[in-house]
């Protein structure tokens, strides 16, 4: 018989009340907790924990919550309720401990001035996950993250902050695996469609405290290897979105992480995975050499590859080339990547490659003759070509991809072609990343901002100007 859901008491806390809520508008449109996580782009289980109170709903959910369940503004509504109630309970700790002050009572050393525990990995604020590494893994991470410190014995759930800890399981099972794929899988595609600006940091912070937790759980040696690759595709879709944020020491633990992980778990297709987004983030952050480094690490045995997996390295491999002005060098591993996708076939790949397809692969090698056309080291119009197979091939699930894609494609018109065209895709461009909450989107409005200086006399040019401004601001 299914297990009777738990009974809520929406007397204990405003929090309480709002779980509460959420259970009974959830029931109202009928809907299954995996269907109402997959609405708001976050995994069925965090709703459940928020419905019960086990975890405090981040505030950036409670208007996709209601908009999801058609609430009318409820939700909202009863938030504010919530956030004053939270504000008391501030209050009221600020007043006890004023008058423990007044008292004589000893106070805490402020936290800007505490010493680092020693051992600890200290992070530029604002970076969160300031925790040792365990034993386990410290000479990986150390190996593959270049990370400089001295650090002491740990527990895998003490890299991430300890608050709203559910228990965990005695012993992990088949279903907290799938669990942890299924947070991947539902992160990923909100990621894909909004950036990593929104709601997904704050929402899945907590699924990585659970599933870091797991690693410390006792597990059958049958499926260890599959519990070290889940957590670590985890971490890797968390670094990618962190990196989309901006948030770059984080997203550099984050995808080491990733990578100590696959490596634990015998993971090649992880691992490669892992080398390729810590290519592009040192790549978009001036360090082509760097992520020129990664790419390279990432095709070691290369024959344990999928082909594709092998063709995004070759693109980060030319990113980093085109960047440092290597010519030849980016165009021979364009080629490269051309050849080894043009023998890839459906049904090759792990279900979280499906984001490279034929319209990936384009805009991803498109970039890299960009960079090149830009630089005056090749003609504009094989970048333009691929940019527009991205645009057209894109599919609404990858709308940050497509605005990638648009925008690069108008920069390079207005340097290199008609003004006017180059207008006429931005806005297009425009339209999408006003959708968005990517750093990395507004970056390359940014740019274009810039290319079009020569321009701006040119009425179009100009309100197109004062639109990239608006939309920045």
């Amino acid at each position: 018989m299914p297990q009777r859901p738990k009974e809520l008491d929406d007397s204990l806390s405003m929090h309480h009340w709002f779980g509460v809520e959420v259970r009974n508008w959830r029931r109202v449109r009928n809907l299954k907790l995996p269907a109402l996580g997959a609405k708001v782009g976050v995994s069925g289980d965090l709703v459940g924990k928020i419905e019960k109170a086990d975890r405090r709903c981040p505030r950036a959910l409670v208007t996709p919550l209601d908009e999801a369940l058609d609430a009318g503004g409820a939700l909202v509504r009863l938030w504010r309720r919530v956030e004053e109630s939270d504000a008391q309970e501030r209050a009221d700790a600020d007043n006890r401990q004023t008058a423990d002050a007044d008292n004589g009572a000893t106070q805490p050393e402020p936290t800007e001035m505490r010493k680092p525990e020693a051992g600890m990995l200290v992070l530029d604020p604002p970076a969160q996950l300031d925790r040792s590494l365990p034993p386990v893994l410290r000479r990986n991470f150390l190996a593959v993250g270049g990370i400089a410190a001295a650090l002491t014995a740990g527990s895998w759930s003490d890299i991430i902050p300890t608050a709203g800890r559910t228990p965990l399981p005695t012993s992990v099972r088949r279903e907290d695996i799938a669990q942890v794929r299924e947070a991947s899988a539902a992160l990923a595609k909100w990621d894909n469609l909004y950036g990593g600006g929104g709601i997904v940091r704050d929402a899945s912070i907590g699924e990585l405290q659970w599933a870091t937790g797991l690693l410390d759980t006792p597990c059958p040696d049958d499926f260890r290897d599959d519990l070290f690759s889940a957590v670590g595709r985890l971490a890797i879709v968390m670094g990618a979105s962190a990196f989309d944020a901006h948030a770059h020491d984080d997203a550099r633990r984050l995808l080491a992480v990733g990578t100590a992980c696959a490596e634990e778990g015998d993971d090649w297709h992880l691992r490669a995975a892992s080398l390729n987004w810590r290519a592009r983030q040192e790549i978009w952050t001036g360090s082509p050499d760097k992520g020129l480094t990664y790419a390279e690490q990432g095709l070691v045995r290369s024959d344990r590859l999928t082909l594709r997996e092998q063709a995004t390295l070759h693109n980060a491999r030319a990113r980093a080339l085109a960047r440092m002005g290597r010519r030849e060098e980016a165009l021979a591993a364009i080629g490269r990547s051309d050849t080894v996708f043009s023998q890839s076939k459906p049904g090759q790949d792990s279900p979280w490659m499906a984001f490279y397809d034929n319209a990936q692969h384009h805009g991803d090698t498109g970039h890299a003759l960009y960079d090149l056309a830009l630089k005056g080291l090749y003609s504009p119009r094989p970048a333009a070509e691929r940019l527009k197979t991205a645009i057209n091939g894109h599919t609404p699930d990858f709308a940050r991809s497509r605005a990638f894609s648009r925008t690069k494609l108008s920069s390079l018109t207005m340097v290199t072609g008609d003004p006017q065209e180059a207008v006429v895709i931005a806005n297009r461009a425009l339209d999408e990343v006003g959708r968005l909450r990517s750093r990395r989107a507004a970056e390359d409005l940014r740019e274009l901002f810039r290319h079009s200086t020569h321009h701006g006399k040119q009425r179009d040019v100009a309100e197109l100007r004062h639109r990239i401004t608006t939309a920045l601001a």
